[in-house]
């Protein structure tokens, strides 16, 4: 799966992408979303969202209203049955011929680095922006930023392997899944129905 920087010919009306949990819109989206309307969703008013709401009571929204749904590291920060909840909003908030993009660590990844390389928890498994990303940092959220912001929110509370969050997704309602895998990271682009030439083409994803 790859991303495509401009919008297809198809297109004759300004696309809407929901970032949900995306902080702050300093923080910029993927390409693929260049040209759209970028509406931000959080929890927390600091950064200035577009709409204040626990990603879980997304239902309580208007439906069928976004052509794109962006959740980059956010659905990791829910319990698992919240998880289910946050996936259905997607679903509600989400026009029928729209898609969502996910973004979490990959725990399958994570397991084979800490094996491989015999790692503790508190060991660095990489070197990010702000400093080492540690082993419990990839698993619980990253303490540092925990600890500075004093928000829980910003902490794990479930995990994904790419299998589970395929799983996950088709029992919400979305049977069509694809998936990109790179840096400890899963990618994931997913449907409720089959996509159409413009999805196909905007996303650059295998015909079926």
């Amino acid at each position: 799966m790859k991303s495509a920087s401009i919008t297809t010919a198809t297109d004759t009306e300004l696309k809407t992408v929901l970032n949900v949990g995306g902080n702050s819109k300093a923080i910029e989206l993927p390409k693929v979303y260049q040209g759209w309307e970028h509406v931000l969703l959080d929890i927390d008013p600091k950064g200035n969202p577009d709409i204040v709401c626990d990603a879980r009571q997304l239902t309580t929204l208007p439906a069928s209203q976004y052509d794109a749904v962006y959740c980059s590291h956010n659905l990791e920060h829910y319990h698992r049955h919240d998880a289910l909840k946050v996936l259905a909003g997607f679903r509600h908030v989400l026009k029928p011929n729209g898609f969502v993009q996910i973004r979490v660590p990959d725990m399958d990844e994570l397991i084979q680095i800490v094996a491989e390389r015999n790692l503790d928890i508190e060991d660095a498994v990489f070197n990010g922006p702000g400093g080492p990303v540690l082993v419990r940092d990839v698993i619980y959220g990253y303490g540092l930023e925990i600890e500075r912001s004093g928000n829980d929110f910003f902490a794990h509370k479930t995990g994904f392997t790419p299998k589970s969050l395929v799983k996950i997704l088709e029992s919400s309602g979305f049977p069509i899944v694809f998936t990109a895998l790179s840096n400890l990271e899963i990618d994931a682009i997913a449907f409720t129905r089959e996509p159409d030439a413009g999805s196909r083409a905007l996303l650059e994803l295998p015909e079926p």
